[in-house]
């Protein structure tokens, strides 16, 4: 057995570093609570390359006295505490004195720090723990603490370190969270020599959400205010539609310092139970405040875990706050009728059209060209123009586009059938459409209207490439077509707008429309990854994430395009979406991203371009045609047409089955025909 033997000093502080200083952020936590903890009303700090090789942090507290300032750097020194009484009632940040010395073990450090009642301030350099320099300097009230040269005396540390935007934005979630602690200290954080970071300090915790998070997150937030049994707790909690695909977003303080409570973290999902979906989490930013006594801040070094005296009192504290919170300040949406009509009788300058008539919902692949033009035919009224164009016959109003096809009918062309929309129409069906209608309506507006839209496309289309005939099936197929032979069906009709009912053969068929639809979908972005066609958005929609999901989406830009999403920085923590998938409702595009981000955030080690499955599951089940929806007889046959052209198309991709067959003879046993 080797003899043992009592470690160097320098290699004790080494060891005692690796407890406190694991990465860049870790050093910004310690000294930002420090600053906090010396009364600053104001912290600016500054990094560069992660803070790998630069961190600096001013504030404008008490400061160092010239006589303390070498002993901040000793091991276990600290001015918070002087008994082990004050154990017992810990009320600042930091207690235990070993940050500084950490801190200062594995880099270059140095200290600029004045008091009030000095005339001069004191400059203290420390290099790997040892003592290089210190001289007075003249420098403002408070404390500026330099950081360089991380772990560059610990290369078995720095190799472990990651990426410089890796351990910037990790830094980045820091700076938040110690903004939403304290709202009364206005934090600037500059990063790479840009400002990513200004609260206003005005100790409101709105206005710190706000300047963290932005504006969308902050709207939908309800105000906390409750206190039981000695817990009070204030901050916000997110409103139940908008929940959030994890746990990010959900933040604790205990007295001013960010905690992990799993008990906090299951009173606020209790509270939410029935209110949210499944798979969702609630979103909070909470403050609970107890008497120091009741808690145990010393488990960690970090000092992230705590221990409660009273658990329960915890729990119902939270969950109470929140239940209370959601019943009273999220009641039922109400529409008021007379208003609502008011306000559409005076924006409409003809009557609205007839109330009887419902047009169905559109999804992707479910609605024809035929099927819109009767639709707009039959139920919008002529609208007469105040002053007719040139070669416009007076007395003679518009035709609409259903009045053209019907006398185009009766003028003996041959009726086509229907086919469903594609996802972009083509110049050539636009141009034999123009030519069809200007025979019959060749005075007609909206007829010269469409002729010049028409030559302006099929002008385009010569410009184009041309496509072969593999991806010309390809842009107008939504699924390649089947070698097997369609059978013979009949719909019947659809049960519960859920399940389409189809006689085929001796069997009658139920197809769960959903099912079926987001395993077409899958099977169809699974095959055209990364060249799937995209919907520009109108409006990009903005979505606001937390820094590490923030990371997580700019590391995968590539990714998410093949999944269908085009997306770039709009920084602070949010992303422009500006493209969706073609199949994608915009109202849903929010929701999916954020899934996404949380997604990769948890899987960016595993995520590659082979398993992009999980991604492609969920754009599908966005997209698909819901159980609820209203669908055409129309869209029903053509449907089942596309579904049973597929064979292989058993189950969705979720694993639940889209088809149940029940043979004519088991159903002529159930009524006793056939024994």
């Amino acid at each position: 057995m080797p003899k043992i033997h009592v470690l160097p000093r320098h290699v004790t502080e080494l060891i005692a570093a690796g407890e406190v200083v694991e990465r860049p952020s870790s050093v910004v936590k310690e000294l930002m609570e420090n600053s906090i903890d010396a009364g600053a009303s104001a912290v600016t700090l500054e990094i560069r390359h992660g803070g790998i090789t630069y961190i600096r942090i001013t504030d404008n507290g008490c400061g160092i006295a010239r006589e303390d300032a070498p002993t901040a750097f000793i091991s276990h020194a600290t001015s918070k505490i002087s008994v082990e009484a004050d154990l017992n009632g810990i009320g600042t940040l930091g207690f235990r004195g070993e940050a500084l010395a950490s801190i200062a073990a594995v880099s270059r450090v140095e200290l600029l720090t004045r008091t009030q009642e000095e005339p001069v301030g004191t400059r203290l350099c420390i290099e790997g723990g040892e003592q290089t320099l210190l001289d007075d300097a003249g420098c403002p009230k408070g404390t500026t603490l330099i950081v360089r040269d991380l772990f560059y005396n610990t290369p078995a540390r720095m190799k472990f370190l990651k990426k410089d935007v890796s351990e910037a934005n990790a830094v980045a979630g820091v700076v938040d969270r110690v903004a939403l602690s304290h709202p009364e200290v206005s934090v600037r954080f500059i990063r790479d020599g840009k400002e990513t970071l200004l609260t206003p300090g005005d100790g409101k915790l709105l206005s710190a959400i706000y300047a963290v998070y932005g504006k969308d997150f902050a709207v939908g937030l309800l105000p906390v205010d409750y206190e039981l049994n000695g817990v009070r707790i204030s901050g916000f909690v997110a409103k139940p539609l908008a929940a959030r695909p994890n746990r990010t977003m959900q933040l604790f303080f205990l007295n001013g310092r960010l905690v992990k409570s799993r008990t906090a973290m299951a009173a606020l999902e209790e509270a939410y139970r029935n209110a949210i979906m499944a798979g969702k989490f609630p979103a909070c930013v909470l403050h609970l405040h107890v008497p120091n006594e009741t808690v145990d801040v010393n488990v960690h070094p970090a000092k992230i875990e705590v221990r409660f005296a009273n658990e329960k009192r915890i729990f119902d504290a939270v969950y109470y706050a929140t239940k209370n919170t959601l019943q009273q300040n999220d009641p039922r949406p109400r529409v008021d009728l007379n208003r609502l009509n008011a306000s559409v009788e005076a924006a409409q300058p003809f009557p609205p059209a007839p109330e009887q008539i419902t047009l169905p919902k559109r999804r992707d692949g479910f609605w024809s060209r035929e099927t819109a033009a009767s639709y707009i035919g039959k139920n919008r009224p002529p609208q007469k123009l105040e002053s007719p164009a040139p070669g416009y016959a007076r007395g003679r109003e518009p035709d609409t586009v259903a009045a053209a096809l019907q006398k185009q009918k009766a003028a003996g062309a041959p009726e086509e059938a229907p086919t469903p929309v594609s996802r972009a129409v083509k110049t050539e069906s636009a141009a034999k459409a123009a030519e069809a209608f200007s025979g019959q309506a060749a005075a007609s507006p909206q007829m010269e209207i469409a002729r010049e839209m028409a030559a302006a496309e099929e002008k385009v289309a010569l410009e184009q490439p041309e496509f072969s005939g593999e991806e010309k099936a390809k842009e107008t197929a939504p699924m390649p077509p089947s070698q097997k032979e369609i059978p013979a069906f009949r719909v019947l009709g659809e049960a519960f707008r859920t399940y389409i009912v189809v006689e085929s053969g001796k069997d009658l068929l139920l197809i769960d429309k959903h099912a079926a639809h987001e395993r077409m979908l899958y099977e169809e972005l699974k095959r055209e990854a990364g060249q799937a066609d995209l919907q520009l958005l109108l409006s990009p929609v903005a979505v606001t994430l937390a820094k590490e999901e923030y990371a997580a989406v700019l590391q995968n830009l590539e990714l998410l395009r093949q999944a269908g999403f085009e997306a770039e920085d709009f920084g602070a923590g949010t992303v422009l979406v500006r493209a969706c998938p073609m199949t994608l409702a915009q109202e849903d595009v929010a929701a999916l991203f954020q899934e996404l981000a949380g997604y990769l955030l948890a899987n960016r080690r595993e995520l590659i371009p082979e398993k992009l499955d999980w991604l492609y599951h969920n754009v599908a089940c966005r997209a698909a045609i819901k159980a609820g929806d209203e669908t055409s007889p129309y869209e029903l046959e053509r449907f089942v047409e596309n579904l049973l052209s597929h064979d292989e198309i058993r189950y969705c991709p979720h694993g639940r089955p889209v088809m149940v067959v029940m043979p004519q003879g088991e159903l002529e046993k159930q009524f006793g025909r056939i024994q």
